[in-house]
């Protein structure tokens, strides 16, 4: 098959999944689209986008499946210590210090709710590390996704031994329930919600927050799209909120001159 009748083909069945799914598949990278619509094509059979099309419209699971995989992320509870190790040390104690009312944190694009819990165990350690503990009207955590089997895992909240592969000790022994799979402790799971979210077409959670984490989330998105959510964040946030970042991601245009780096390396901003 010619480069020029895959790539129509291509469009083609990303506009099919954009019209019959609400999936915004024109703000994603076609590098990105093209490798996961090839994990189901391969699963199935096909070799052509145009005849997984016609799988589609014969199998309605399979659309939940290519769904699936579309849209949810590998992760882990604590990926990537460092960043999370910060957030311990410096900016949850810094939030609980400088927030008089409810600290609101939104976990955007939270997948299965690893990030939200991680988050949430932070602000417990440090409340009780300042011996004031932490109860829901002092911290929320918000999660969000557009996937809903994402969000029935992160409401039900519990997690296999690989998930554990980044936390430290403690925070294992500490601030999970024993055995796997294993959930939060309640005190931690007070802390968090979920709803269903749609960063591309929705607003924001109303009310404004003092921390948005969105993180190994953008880098799926082309750079038009990715400014776009960044104003958005910077928006969302209250003055002085604090961004998060994954590792490989960072501002870019003219956003960059809204926020200042707290840890360059870790990805962590500041909104000015």
């Amino acid at each position: 098959m010619s480069t020029e009748v895959e790539d129509r083909q291509f469009a083609e069945l990303t506009a099919k999944i954009a019209r019959e799914r609400e999936f915004r598949c024109d703000s994603y990278k076609d590098k990105c689209l093209r490798r996961r619509i090839a994990v189901r094509m391969r699963a199935r059979g096909v070799h052509t986008y145009s005849d997984y099309a016609r799988v589609l419209d014969q199998d309605a699971i399979e659309w939940d499946k290519l769904m699936d995989a579309l849209t949810i992320n590998v992760t882990k509870l604590f990926r990537n210590w460092e960043t999370y190790g910060v957030l311990a040390d410096r900016i949850a104690p810094m939030l609980l210090a400088e927030v008089r009312d409810q600290v609101k944190v939104w976990s955007a694009g939270c997948s299965s709710g690893e990030e939200s819990y991680s988050l949430a165990t932070l602000f417990h350690r440090a409340g009780e590390k300042a011996r004031t503990p932490v109860s829901p009207q002092r911290v929320r955590v918000l999660g969000t996704d557009i996937d809903r089997r994402s969000l029935e895992a992160a409401q039900r909240g519990l997690y296999p031994e690989e998930a554990f592969a980044d936390t430290p000790k403690e925070y294992r022994d500490r601030y999970f329930t024993p055995g796997f799979p294993a959930g939060a402790l309640p005190a931690i799971r007070a802390l968090v919600g979920f709803e269903r979210r749609d960063l591309l077409l929705e607003s924001p959670p109303p009310g404004g927050h003092h921390m948005i984490v969105c993180r190994n989330v953008l880098i799926y998105f082309d750079r038009d799209t990715q400014e776009g959510l960044f104003n958005r964040f910077h928006d969302a946030l209250l003055p002085g909120g604090i961004l998060v970042l994954g590792k490989v991601e960072t501002l870019i245009g003219g956003i960059r001159n809204k926020f200042a780096a707290l840890d360059a390396r870790e990805r962590i901003y500041r909104k000015l």
